[in-house]
């Protein structure tokens, strides 16, 4: 029945936001329409959407998602070559859990974390 989940994370700014998804992580907009308020993005399937929340204390900001990969530490160097920042607690590691995880944060401080089964 349940097929798919799309997070919806706050933004403060939709061209910063736009920016760092596109450039540093590699995500496309889509959607048909243009919406000031909200925006939506794509890689690999996986969508993450942002609605505009300009208030938004991002030392508050308790927004998160977890997303798989069957390539992480491909994506992870891929990364790393573009400069993108990893969260310093975050770095590239194979989990208790049995997770390959690393972790960053976007510029209003929703925690993204990347995990593969190992």
């Amino acid at each position: 029945m349940l097929n798919s989940i799309h997070p919806k994370l706050p933004m403060r700014n939709k061209i910063v936001t736009l920016d760092y998804y596109s450039h540093q992580l590699g995500f496309s907009p889509i959607g048909r329409e243009d919406y000031t308020e909200y925006l939506m993005m794509e890689r690999d399937h996986v969508e993450l959407h942002f609605f505009l929340f300009q208030a938004l204390d991002p030392l508050g900001n308790y927004g998160q998602v977890y997303i798989r990969t069957k390539a992480i530490d491909i994506f992870y160097a891929g990364l790393l070559q573009r400069g993108v920042a990893i969260h310093p607690n975050g770095k590239l590691a194979t989990k208790p859990w049995g997770q390959r995880e690393f972790s960053l944060l976007d510029p209003d401080h929703n925690l993204l974390t990347f995990g593969q089964f190992v």
